[in-house]
């Protein structure tokens, strides 16, 4: 028999090395299931069992972007598998769903009574001018897209006028969303010039951190392995998490700084904890905006969270450490009880 150990299904191993060293460093027994062509998991028996273990998808909304445009797919049925034979699986094929789909994460966190951007799902290229003009009345009044797909910030552009939409819409710069679906969303202007983003494991708190946004970038992936284009729509697309020191240019603020005002008591923090358990997401990094208008807008859940590695350094709890004793824990359970009752 298979020794039981957590299995971590995913598409790309660049950004595996932090997760392997806190499981090595926890002592809980890992194994990488990588979904792509040619991956470490190649085929799956339908009539078989699954091997003998807790299985973490951490499946990204960008795969498509790293040439793995299938990666989803293999994941949902992957998935389904694993949940109809009675597999324990961290993040399932419920969260996929919303990682990939930002129409489905506005449509829940609204329902669960959170303040999230006005936004229009667009189908399609042709209605988009169009919808552009209801969605702003007819005036030229700054607002933004993003695919509803997302991640690394793709799509992510401002307009300051409709004849400027236009004019990108009809350009070859005119980036088509992988699933077809464009999101036109109002600007937001921070308080600040920061996000913050919220990590859970578990359902528990485990640290907020400050996510710096004065030069204008759309690409939060704090992960030192991200790579994305150095301009989107005259925005600073930085690469943060590079600088292995932590540190920024003399006299600027740190791209990632923990936020330590925020804790587990905030109530903010409380409603998402519910949120989440309500959801069944186990592991996730919800960012949030405070506004200059007082609001306190969440825009967004992502269920395959990276941590920085110069905010671990500092951190109190470490994410990825969290999360290999989180998983150790189901992996003990489920193989003690088994134990018992053989």
């Amino acid at each position: 028999m298979t020794t039981p150990r957590v299995y971590v299904i995913h598409e790309n191993p660049e950004w595996f090395p932090p997760f392997a060293e806190a499981f090595a460093a926890e002592g809980v027994p890992v194994e990488e299931l990588l979904l792509t062509d040619g991956g470490a998991l190649g085929s799956i028996d339908l009539a078989a069992e699954p091997a003998p273990g807790v299985y973490w998808s951490r499946m990204s909304a960008s795969s498509h972007t790293r040439g793995n445009e299938h990666s989803k797919e293999y994941a949902r049925a992957l998935l389904g598998w694993l949940e109809r034979s009675g597999a324990t699986v961290v993040n399932g094929s419920h969260v996929l769903e919303l990682e990939v789909s930002k129409v489905a994460q506005h449509g829940l966190l609204r329902d669960a009574g959170f303040d999230v951007p006005r936004t229009t799902a667009v189908f399609g290229s042709s209605a988009l001018k169009d919808a552009a003009r209801t969605f702003t009345g007819g005036a030229d009044v700054p607002f933004i897209t993003k695919h509803n797909q997302g991640g690394k910030g793709l799509g992510v552009r401002r307009f300051d006028t409709l004849a400027e939409f236009d004019a990108h819409v009809d350009s070859p710069e005119f980036e088509a969303p992988v699933d077809g679906i464009t999101l036109l969303q109002e600007l937001l202007t921070a308080r600040e010039p920061f996000i913050t983003r919220a990590e859970f494991v578990g359902g528990e708190f485990v640290y907020a951190v400050r996510v710096d946004t004065s030069a204008g970038s759309f690409e939060l992936c704090p992960a030192d392995a991200c790579e994305v284009p150095q301009v989107i729509a005259g925005a600073v697309c930085e690469v943060p998490g590079t600088e292995t020191s932590g540190t920024a240019a003399p006299g600027a603020p740190a791209a990632f700084s923990i936020r330590g005002e925020v804790t587990a008591e905030h109530p903010l923090v409380q409603q998402l904890r519910t949120f989440l358990a309500d959801q069944r997401i186990q592991v996730a990094g919800v960012e949030f905006m405070e506004t200059t208008d007082g609001r306190t807008v969440v825009y967004d859940v992502n269920t395959n969270t990276n941590y920085n590695p110069a905010v671990e350094a500092v951190a109190p709890v470490s994410g990825p450490r969290a999360i290999a004793r989180f998983t150790g824990a189901l992996l003990e359970q489920a193989y003690a009880a088994s134990a018992t009752t053989a």
